[in-house]
């Protein structure tokens, strides 16, 4: 059986034992704080906070709203509007994350010159738009299947340094496979972006729904196109090391409101099956 297809069999055989749930309430920066909004009997609510759509799901007899905490956030009262009518507040908590230094050998990962800046700030708002994109369609669960098979690192949030640099948080989840390997689209969704992008190498973008949106870097090969619909479990590309990294793993983040969220809260359970 080809490599591609024996893995996208082995996530089928999976997903009957992976236990589906709602993310947990996590509301501290990088977060996702879950409000009740209403009872499951009326028409989907909308949502909006800072200005922006929020993903509103069902469980249990009732409408959640799932909304991503930025990293930058400060702690205290922030809140949401449902129906441009009211308004619900929650208490954002405060949340350590850890600093990052790496070393990276090649200098214009770290200090790009005039044409690379030129080229970085083109791409950035491919990315931003991909990553901000809203499709109004009903999202039954949050819950992702892992892209790949690899140990996960607690990288989320970390404050980084490139060769004593000060640099942004990291926002996604890296996670160590050999070169090659094949990535699954963790749910099903349409592909909104790819490209070979200056740090993030080969890229793909997923979106879920409703500003639920997943992005994979530095991948080796990429083997999907923009507007292609995809089901949980099929082959996106391969791990590689493009782009701005330290070797071979993928970078895989997670979006909602266009904010990156911990991958952690949205990654299922996978349990013995019965």
């Amino acid at each position: 059986m080809p490599r591609t297809r024996a893995v996208v069999s082995l996530l089928g055989l999976l997903s009957a034992a992976i236990t589906v749930a709602a993310p947990a309430h996590a509301p501290w920066p990088g977060g996702i704080a879950v409000i009740d909004v209403g009872p499951a009997e009326a028409p989907r609510p909308i949502v909006e906070f800072d200005e922006r759509r929020v993903l509103v799901t069902q469980n249990g007899g009732r409408w959640q709203a799932a909304i991503g905490i930025p990293l930058d956030a400060s702690t205290g009262e922030m809140s949401i509007r449902v129906n441009t009518a009211r308004d619900i507040t929650f208490e954002v908590r405060e949340h350590a994350y850890r600093e990052q230094r790496l070393t990276v050998k090649n200098k214009k990962y770290v200090t790009p010159d005039e044409a690379q800046l030129e080229r970085i700030g083109r791409e950035r708002k491919i990315i931003d738009s991909a990553l901000r994109n809203w499709r109004d369609v009903d999202v039954g669960s949050l819950a992702l299947a892992a892209p790949v098979d690899g140990r996960r690192s607690s990288s989320f949030g970390l404050r980084r340094f490139f060769n004593d640099q000060p640099r942004s948080s990291h926002k996604g989840m890296d996670i160590a496979a050999p070169e090659g390997t094949v990535i699954a689209a963790p749910g099903h969704g349409v592909v909104t972006a790819t490209g070979d992008y200056f740090f993030n190498g080969n890229t793909v973008v997923i979106d879920h729904g409703q500003g639920f949106v997943t992005m994979y870097c530095h991948l080796s090969t990429i083997g999907v196109d923009e507007g292609q619909p995809l089901e949980t479990g099929e082959p996106i590309g391969t791990v590689g090391a493009t782009g701005r990294v330290t070797g071979p793993h993928l970078h895989f983040g997670t979006y909602l409101n266009g904010t990156a969220v911990d991958p952690a809260l949205l990654l299922q359970t996978v349990t013995a099956a019965e």
